[in-house]
């Protein structure tokens, strides 16, 4: 492995970082990162959530106290995530390889206009009105949604804390930081069986992997000063405008 090719995989790791602690929508950089470096779009896919894998855990951390009186949601939904990201990652994994190249410009064009709607759907949570306590429709609706959710972050990933931040609304979450804090618990259900997963069928670059993981964990720890020299509003906009130049390109 050249050097170039290892300052060009730390860099985008570290941007991937960055961007998730600004905005989300870290892997529409690594991923197609990977692509361009030569792998596999299975590998690349699986090695990019092995990468970015870590980062959640951090999220995790800084949204510990808004998770407080949540153990319910947390058991049923987490449960729900395990199974539907087990189910996506071996979807992925049985895929043939050139089966999925070709299904990736759309995945990329579904996860950039995710990313376009985040906006959206976190204004529209905060306007849900809070319940004491969710009828069992609310959590019928909410599991469902989440496990097709998890199915796709178990397959591709790529802006599904949109969609899961989306389940939260069916549960009349409004506080964005109690619903960052569940969407990043849910994460990394759905992620770590996915990193099992693709471990356990090789499908994972490991040198690579470590690599951008170490960048995504320096980029998310300077991602915060970023986001006052830059502006969230530039750096979603780039996101975007990435995602689609590579579905037409």
């Amino acid at each position: 492995m050249s050097l170039l090719h290892i300052a060009i995989m730390v860099t985008g790791a570290f941007a991937a970082g960055a961007i998730n602690s600004v905005a989300g929508g870290g892997t529409l950089i690594t991923f197609p990162l990977l692509i361009w470096l030569g792998l596999d779009p299975k590998i690349a896919n699986a090695t990019s959530t092995v990468a970015l894998w870590p980062g959640l855990f951090g999220g995790l951390f800084g949204y510990r106290k808004e998770l407080e009186n949540s153990s319910a949601l947390l058991l049923r939904l987490g449960l729900t995530s395990v199974i539907g990201g087990a189910i996506g990652a071996w979807l992925l994994i049985w895929t043939p390889s050139p089966t999925f190249a070709r299904l990736v410009p759309f995945l990329i064009l579904f996860a950039t206009i995710l990313f376009m709607a985040q906006g959206s759907i976190n204004r529209w949570l905060r306007l849900q009105p809070i319940m004491a306590e969710p009828k069992a429709s609310w959590w019928l609706g909410a599991i469902v949604f989440q496990f097709f959710s998890s199915i796709y972050g178990g397959y591709f990933g790529a802006g599904n804390g949109i969609l899961m931040l989306a389940a939260m609304g069916l549960l009349g979450i409004h506080e964005i930081h109690r619903a960052n804090g569940i969407k990043n618990f849910l994460g990394i259900c759905i992620n770590s069986i996915a990193v099992l997963s693709f471990a356990l069928t090789d499908l994972v670059d490991w040198s690579d992997a470590l690599l951008m993981a170490g960048g995504a964990l320096l980029g998310g720890y300077f991602g915060a000063s970023m986001a006052v020299r830059v502006g969230q509003i530039w750096v979603r906009r780039g996101i975007v405008a990435i995602g689609f130049v590579i579905f037409f390109v």
